[in-house]
C-alpha cells in the first residue's frame, strides 16, 4: 500500500476517504517517524511555511522516500537539500488566487492611501486627501507564472494597460511577454511594478540601484515575489528620497526585526509574508495532494515537478 504523510490534520480529513487505498500517515518533520513506518513513507507533504535551515535533513531517516511535495509555488528552499533520488513538486496553483487577492489589496491600499486613513481614523481626524488611482495606470508584471497570471486576471477590471515580464520572452495565450532583459526600456514608463517571480540566481537582487533608478518618480514597487528580489538598501534609499513607494509582503531579511529601518521609511506598506494565509489554502492544498496520490495510484508521475534529485 502507497504510504503518504500529511502534516496537519485538516488535510488528513480532507482526505480521510482514501485511507482504504492508501497508508496517510501524520507526519510534521519536528522529529523523526519510527523505523518501521519511515521504511514504507513514499511520498512527504511538507508543512506550510517550512523553510528553516536544515529543515530537509530529517527526510534522509526515509530510505525509500520517492517525492517531496511542497505546498508553495516557491521552491528555492528545498533545492539542493533533498535526498538522491526524490523528485520535488511545487504547489503551483494552490495560492495563486490568495497571492493575487493580497496583490490587489496591497496595490489599492498604497495607490489611496489607505495606511494614512487608517492612521488618521485612530487620531479621529477627518482625512480626505486628493491622491494617484490604479485606472489609466501602467503596470509592469515581472513574472508570469501561475501567481502572476492571477493578478493579471484581477488586474484587468480596474483598467490598467499590463506588460508581462518573465525570464524568456514569448506569446503566451495570445499576450506578448517580454524578457528580464527589457526590464530597463519598460520602467521608466510603469506606473506600478510588481514583482511575481520565482528567486533564483537570475532574481537574486534583480532589482538593485541601478533597476530601481530606472523607475519614474512616485512609482508603486509592489513585491510578493521573494524579499531577496529586491536589493533592501537600495529600496531603502529610494523610500529616504520620497521617490519611490512601496508595497511589501516579502521583504529581506524576513521575518523583518522589530528595529529594522524599512518599518519607518516612508511611502512602505509592509505585511508579513501573509499572501497564501487564507481559508481557501489548505482546501487547495488538500485537492493537489489528492491528485498527486491519484497520480501514484494509477503509475503516472506527479504533477508540478519543479527538480529530479
Amino acid at each position: 500500500m502507497l504510504t503518504v504523510t500529511l502534516p496537519d490534520e485538516d488535510i488528513e480529513q480532507r482526505l480521510a476517504d482514501l485511507r482504504d487505498r492508501v497508508d496517510l500517515v501524520h507526519w510534521d518533520l519536528s522529529a523523526p517517524l519510527p523505523a518501521e513506518v519511515a521504511e514504507r513513507v513514499t511520498a512527504v507533504e511538507v508543512p506550510h511555511y517550512f523553510s528553516r535551515p536544515g529543515a530537509f535533513d530529517i527526510l534522509t531517516t526515509l530510505p525509500h522516500l520517492r517525492y517531496v511535495w511542497l505546498p508553495s509555488a516557491g521552491f528555492e528552499h528545498a533545492v539542493g537539500h533533498l535526498p538522491p533520488g526524490v523528485t520535488l513538486c511545487n504547489g503551483r496553483g494552490v495560492q495563486s488566487a490568495g497571492t493575487a487577492e493580497l496583490t490587489l489589496a496591497l496595490t489599492l491600499a498604497a495607490q489611496r492611501g489607505i495606511a494614512d486613513a487608517v492612521r488618521a481614523m485612530v487620531r479621529g481626524e477627518w482625512h480626505n486627501p486628493f491622491g494617484p488611482a490604479l485606472a489609466d495606470r501602467h503596470v509592469v508584471l515581472v513574472g508570469y507564472g501561475s501567481v502572476a497570471r492571477a493578478i493579471a486576471d484581477r488586474l484587468e477590471p480596474f483598467e490598467v494597460t499590463i506588460t508581462p515580464v518573465a525570464h524568456h520572452a514569448r506569446v503566451q495565450d495570445g499576450v506578448q511577454v517580454h524578457s528580464l532583459e527589457d526590464l530597463p526600456d519598460l520602467l521608466p514608463s510603469a506606473d506600478v511594478v510588481i514583482l511575481a517571480v520565482p528567486l533564483n540566481a537570475g532574481t537574486d537582487h534583480l532589482f538593485d540601484a541601478q533597476l530601481l533608478a530606472r523607475m519614474k518618480d512616485g512609482a508603486l514597487l509592489v513585491n510578493v515575489a521573494r524579499g531577496r528580489v529586491v536589493d533592501t538598501d537600495a529600496l531603502l534609499a529610494e523610500l529616504r528620497t520620497r521617490r519611490l513607494r512601496a508595497a511589501l509582503d516579502v521583504t529581506d531579511p524576513e521575518p523583518l526585526p522589530s528595529d529594522h529601518p524599512l518599518w519607518h521609511a516612508p511611502g512602505v506598506l509592509i505585511t508579513a509574508h501573509q499572501g497564501g494565509n487564507t481559508d481557501a489554502t489548505y482546501p487547495r492544498i488538500a485537492r493537489l495532494v489528492r491528485r498527486q496520490i491519484e497520480h501514484l495510484l494509477a503509475g503516472e508521475e506527479p504533477e508540478n515537478i519543479v527538480a529530479r534529485g
